[in-house]
């Protein structure tokens, strides 16, 4: 890798973790999402750091091109996120009906007092 690509993609990898630390600290995402994107962080830096890496991981694996492997990993990585949100969502679906019977249930004791 260029030294000029390895520079940008450290600067890249630096901001990115200046920017998850930043959206932690304002409680603006949970630390157990904040662990996961300062992985990639880690992954991104060593990545850049470490030369031929990604393509010795694409040979081990039987890739025959590394985009095809780096294609793959961020398909991987978008399905694994999306299954994430699914969830997250369905806990918030849960969340909310507790709170609409809960509330139902506090405006019909409201009517019964008078």
């Amino acid at each position: 890798m260029p030294k000029n690509l390895t520079l940008i993609v450290i600067l890249f990898s630096l901001f990115l973790f200046i920017l998850v630390l930043y959206l932690l600290r304002k409680g603006r995402i949970p630390v157990k999402y904040a662990l996961i994107w300062l992985f990639f962080v880690v992954v991104i830096a060593l990545v850049s750091i470490i030369p031929n890496l990604m393509e010795n991981l694409a040979n081990f694996l039987g890739f025959e091109l590394l985009s095809n492997m780096i294609l793959t990993l961020f398909i991987a990585i978008l399905l694994l996120l999306t299954l994430i949100q699914t969830v997250m969502i369905a806990g918030q679906k849960k969340k909310t009906i507790l709170l609409i019977q809960e509330l139902s249930l506090l405006k019909k004791e409201m009517e019964e007092k008078k």
